[in-house]
C-alpha cells in the first residue's frame, strides 16, 4: 500500500487570506490538489491540516481522506511532515508527500512516481520539471524514521541531500507546478490559459 501526505497548514502569510480555500475553477485550491492524489489510487490519503481545520474539512466533504491537525504550523513545515508520517498506517510502504497549495500538479505525474518507485526500489523517488526539481515526492518506509526528524521550514529537503544516491529524479517535460503562494499566483491561475 502507498499513502498520501498531502501538507495543507500553512499560514497563508504571503496572501494574507486563507489561500487552501481560494476557489479555482468553482472548486477551493486544497480540494483540486487532494482529488489529484486521490484520483491517483494512493490510500490512505492524509491530509494535515492548521488553523482552518473546520474550513478545510468542509471544502473536504465526501473525499475518503484522514484530517489530522498540527496545533503548531507556526513552526514551519517539518511539524506537519512529521505529524502526517505519524498518522500513516504501518502497511504503509511508502508514502507521496504533496503540498496542498499546488492544485494542477498534471496527472501523469504521481502514476509515474508510483511506476519508477516500483520498478526501481528507489526509497526516495522525485520529479524533475524543465525548470528544476519539485513536488510531489515518494519516500518508502525504509525514509520514515528521517522525516519523523526534519525541522523548520525546509520540509524533506535536507531528507533528500543527505544522500543523494538514494533519490531517483524522473524527468518530465513541462514546467514545474504553480504553488498559490502570492495574490499574483492566485491571478496567474485564475486565467484561462493557466499552465497545468
Amino acid at each position: 500500500m502507498i499513502a498520501g501526505v498531502v501538507l495543507a497548514a500553512g499560514l497563508s502569510r504571503r496572501m494574507g487570506r486563507p489561500k487552501l480555500l481560494l476557489f479555482l475553477e468553482g472548486r477551493p485550491v486544497i480540494r483540486i490538489s487532494v482529488e489529484g492524489v486521490v484520483a491517483a489510487g494512493l490510500g490512505p490519503v492524509v491530509v494535515v491540516t492548521g488553523a482552518e481545520h473546520r474550513e478545510v474539512a468542509q471544502a473536504l466533504a465526501g473525499l475518503p481522506v484522514l484530517l489530522v491537525n498540527n496545533p503548531a504550523p507556526e513552526a514551519g513545515q517539518a511539524g506537519s511532515l512529521r505529524i502526517g508520517t505519524c498518522a500513516l498506517p504501518d502497511e504503509a510502504e511508502a508514502a507521496l508527500i504533496a503540498l496542498g497549495d499546488q492544485p494542477f500538479v498534471p496527472r501523469s505525474v504521481i502514476p509515474r512516481l508510483l511506476g519508477e518507485f516500483r520498478a526501481t526500489g528507489q526509497p526516495i523517488v522525485a520529479p524533475r520539471y524543465r525548470d528544476g526539481r519539485g513536488n510531489p515526492v515518494l519516500f518508502a518506509r525504509s525514509i520514515f524514521s528521517e522525516l519523523l526528524e526534519v525541522s523548520g521550514d525546509q520540509g524533506a529537503r535536507s531528507v533528500m541531500a543527505r544522500h543523494p544516491d538514494r533519490v531517483l529524479l524522473v524527468d518530465f517535460e513541462f514546467p514545474m507546478p504553480q504553488d498559490v503562494d502570492t495574490p499574483e499566483d492566485y491571478a496567474k491561475l485564475q486565467r484561462p490559459d493557466h499552465p497545468v
